[in-house]
């Protein structure tokens, strides 16, 4: 497989925070919208670009049951927290005990620095996340993605590497080593071997994105339900690489 200041202050006001449409709906999927790749793309680096800015939004969430936190967790941090009111996040709690409308889902890695809700601020029901170290792909995660294009009707997937990847850089040493990783850890060296491989005279940041890359070629093509929506352009799957000096999220592929 060949794969790829602001000045330090809590801001108390209510913003619901969206300009977008109202999503169509999709015939086979009478009670799920439809959100569009590029509109979901939109999305998401509209609020990467409020998190990497420090302009946190934080949708669909109380932001009463934030404010102690912030304002002493935060106060030096320059960030403004721009949430929603403790009804107004109720309301959405309320909304998601009947069902789940993600627009993107994000298959991303297990690093505790990565989380995609927060990276891309978005709220409770927003994104479908799948994390497994060195953001590969199993047997398990494929069935997920599938109950997520086909039931769920989401229609862009995003593969999210990393900037200093330490599942890559461990399947980088230990197949340089030619060594075997302990325990389960193998198989994640296994999975990330090819773009080891095909990157062997550059460095990890190389192995890194050619990874996404490779996870990316494979969802397009790895099951039937993944391909036939990929090939009729109803579903879009792209490569992100996230920096963790600059917090930005750099989309790699839109193809």
């Amino acid at each position: 497989m060949r794969e790829k200041q602001l000045t330090p202050l809590v801001v108390g006001i209510a913003l619901l925070g969206t300009s977008h449409c109202l999503p169509a709906a999709d015939p086979a999927h009478p009670d799920q919208p439809i959100v569009s790749p590029a509109e979901s793309i939109s999305r998401l680096r509209e609020g990467n670009g409020r998190f990497s800015a420090g302009n946190l939004q934080h949708p669909h969430e109380s932001r009463d049951e934030r404010t102690y936190m912030a304002s002493n967790s935060y106060e030096n941090t320059g960030m403004i927290f721009l949430g929603t009111t403790a009804a107004q996040a109720a309301k959405r709690r309320a909304e998601l005990t009947k069902s789940q409308h993600p627009f993107a889902i994000i298959v991303s890695c297990s690093d505790s620095r990565v989380p995609p809700e927060i990276v891309f601020d978005q709220g409770l029901g927003d994104l479908f996340v799948l994390r497994v170290a060195g953001n590969v792909i199993n047997d398990e995660s494929l069935g997920s993605i599938e109950y997520a294009v086909d039931h769920l009707a989401v229609r862009l997937i995003v593969v999210l590497g990393h900037q200093r990847c330490g599942a890559v850089k461990a399947a980088k040493e230990t197949i340089a080593a030619k060594g075997v990783a302990p325990a389960h850890i193998q198989s994640l060296v296994a999975a990330i071997k090819p773009a080891v491989e095909s990157t062997l005279n550059g460095d990890l940041d190389a192995t890194i994105k050619a990874n996404v890359k490779d996870v990316v070629d494979a969802l397009r093509s790895s099951t039937p339900i993944l391909k036939g929506k990929v090939d009729a352009g109803d579903v879009q799957v792209i490569g992100g690489y996230y920096s963790l000096d600059t917090g930005a999220v750099t989309f790699l592929d839109k193809k």
